[in-house]
């Protein structure tokens, strides 16, 4: 259970203090290793929440201690990532729903289907690899192949990698042209399933070729 109070009787070089709750209650010990992702250390009179729990002696004690500015915006965070992903699987669904009936109907090849499966398959491998590079400091893919194969068809994969991972989501030009090629790529896919341009023939070798790159 959540609580909120000030702090009281705070002792900086030592680090620690109490905490009164607000309306009245149990005053508790508090501890700076209990506070989690301060944005800086704590002072008498800052309104805090946190947890309860009792220590060997009965006594109680504060922990999992959030300044409440703090704590106001990890909420504001956690519901931007949880409308973010909330999107991300409408927004593939309603592509999956979109690819089926297109390809139910024969506007589509089955193939662009597998095409699209094997290439977001790929994107979703490359994210992952990155991500593991940028974490060990060692080679990394460059950003380039990552919009070519998210541009050729492996965006659904790259979207599902980016929330996975938690990568390359938070770099506002990164998403800006992910998003541009996305946009292309529905088109040409649109122009396709209405017989606009047709798909030609990849020559012997072109997946190949391209998986290489």
């Amino acid at each position: 259970m959540k609580y909120q109070g000030r702090i009281q009787h705070w002792d900086d070089a030592k680090g620690f203090g109490f905490v009164e709750p607000n309306g009245g209650g149990t005053r508790a010990f508090a501890h700076i290793k209990a506070f989690s992702n301060r944005s800086r250390r704590p002072v008498n009179g800052d309104i805090i929440v946190y947890e309860l729990k009792k220590d060997n002696k009965g006594s109680y004690q504060a922990h999992n201690i959030n300044l409440l500015k703090d704590y106001k915006a990890k909420r504001v965070t956690s519901a931007k990532h949880t409308a973010k992903n909330k999107f991300t699987i409408v927004f593939l669904t309603c592509f999956a729903i979109a690819l089926a009936l297109l390809t139910f109907f024969n506007r589509l090849p089955a193939t662009l289907v597998f095409a699209y499966c094997a290439i977001s398959g790929v994107t979703f491998l490359l994210y992952a690899i990155d991500k593991s590079a940028a974490e060990k400091n060692r080679w990394r893919i460059s950003e380039a192949k990552l919009h070519f194969f998210g541009f050729i068809g492996g965006w659904p994969g790259a979207l599902v990698a980016q929330h996975v991972f938690k990568h390359k989501r938070s770099k506002a030009e990164f998403m800006r042209v992910y998003w541009a090629l996305v946009l292309l790529n529905l088109t040409a896919l649109g122009l396709v399933a209405f017989n606009i341009i047709d798909i030609p023939a990849l020559p012997n070798g072109a997946l190949t070729s391209l998986f290489n790159r």
